[in-house]
């Protein structure tokens, strides 16, 4: 599939501009295997890279003037670089020209380029459509000019460059597409950026996302509130355990003791953290002992806690969880990214995705009226360029 999408991509661009491109960049999005909501809580998350990219096809264009084109959308537009870069009513724009407001202030030196790009990533499926169009963008114009910048750096870049559009994201998305490996797990701390890979190698089970194709509009002020529980039911664990600076110190024990001393509600969003926490260092160990059906039972359990823990789920992923706990082909399932809508992420018995997927589908559609949205996911490589060119 990718190939197809380059040498559309290709093309495009030779016939765009005439020539064939100076640089071609591959950017993929990321799924997140376990740890969810615990980036903000001191804890780590799970992330990788996917076989699924934004295609970009780069030259200079020897001006002071861009012009961007998105193939997809049949849209284009052009900025000039010697002019103060400003916020466009076009809310894909922002994501590029936030990234060229970021090589400015950073006082990276590069001109023009002339640039098309084409995606086979779901937007808004919660594969971070977003954060490959940043770092695949900065890493195309980092290549043709030869610009000095780490990958923690692109990285970093790349989430200030989406909270200049004016999403206040997390390090994670930009993170997993800049330092993706194949068939490999990133372990990251997201306060520190320490990270570590772990195998992702699923042995005899396949990667499967079903899209709910719902996006319930709770998300933002229920997730304020879990922030805000959190920080409270962290006050109170410090002021009984001094010991304890954060939640990664905390072990479950230490926590039931605690249960009388906090409101009822503020004490199941702590218990979930604590044991999210620690599901993510179990979910190393049965990666890199080959222990697929461990994963799984873990990815079944995270789901448990978000959904009545954390209460993040909604009844249609609830009820993906449910086919899949009821399915023998399928070891593990649990919604994946915010809540409130999205995907899960499922591992299913290799040679059984494909009567798995289409009971899904038709339960589904059954039970809710909705098209489910299915996708096969695999561990990719990072932003990289791709070769040859010309």
């Amino acid at each position: 599939m990718n190939s197809i999408l380059i040498e559309k991509t290709r093309a495009f661009f030779k016939s765009t501009f005439g020539n064939e491109p100076q640089k071609v960049v591959l950017s993929p999005g990321r799924i997140n295997i376990i740890g969810e909501h615990i980036d903000y809580n001191d804890g780590f998350v799970l992330p990788a890279a996917i076989d699924k990219i934004i295609c970009f096809a780069f030259e200079k264009s020897n001006t002071t003037t861009s012009r961007i084109v998105a193939i997809d959308l049949d849209e284009e537009f052009e900025v000039d670089l010697s002019q103060d870069i400003q916020h466009s009513t076009t809310v894909w724009n922002n994501y590029i020209l936030g990234v060229l407001k970021q090589l400015q202030d950073n006082g990276f030196e590069f001109s023009g380029v002339n640039c098309v790009f084409s995606s086979n990533i779901p937007v808004g499926s919660g594969l971070s459509s977003s954060a490959a169009l940043e770092c695949g963008f900065l890493f195309g114009i980092q290549s043709l000019f030869d610009l000095e910048i780490s990958q923690e750096k692109r990285a970093l870049m790349g989430q200030k460059a989406e909270h200049w559009v004016g999403i206040n994201c997390g390090i994670m998305d930009q993170f997993a597409s800049v330092h993706g490996l194949e068939n490999k797990v990133i372990k990251l701390d997201c306060n520190t950026l320490e990270y570590e890979y772990h195998n992702a190698d699923f042995k005899d089970y396949a990667l499967v996302l079903f899209d709910s194709n719902v996006k319930h509009s709770l998300f933002a002020s229920a997730y304020n509130k879990r922030r805000e529980q959190c920080e409270e039911g962290l006050a109170v664990i410090k002021t009984n355990f001094p010991e304890i600076k954060s939640f990664r110190n905390c072990t479950e024990a230490q926590l039931l003791t605690l249960k009388e001393k906090m409101d009822a509600e503020v004490f199941t969003r702590v218990h979930y953290v604590v044991k999210e926490i620690a599901r993510v260092s179990k979910a190393c160990e049965a990666l890199d002992a080959g222990n697929i059906e461990l994963l799984g039972q873990l990815l079944f359990e995270t789901h448990d806690g978000l959904s009545r823990e954390y209460e993040v789920s909604c009844p249609e992923l609830d009820y993906l969880v449910e086919l899949a706990l009821a399915d023998d082909a399928v070891i593990g399932s649990r919604l994946m990214g915010g809540g409130f809508g999205g995907c899960t992420i499922t591992l299913i018995k290799k040679g059984k995705e494909e009567a798995v997927k289409q009971k899904f589908a038709q339960l589904y559609q059954e039970k809710w009226n909705i098209e489910l949205k299915i996708y096969d996911v695999k561990i990719g490589n990072g932003t990289s360029l791709y070769e040859p060119v010309g």
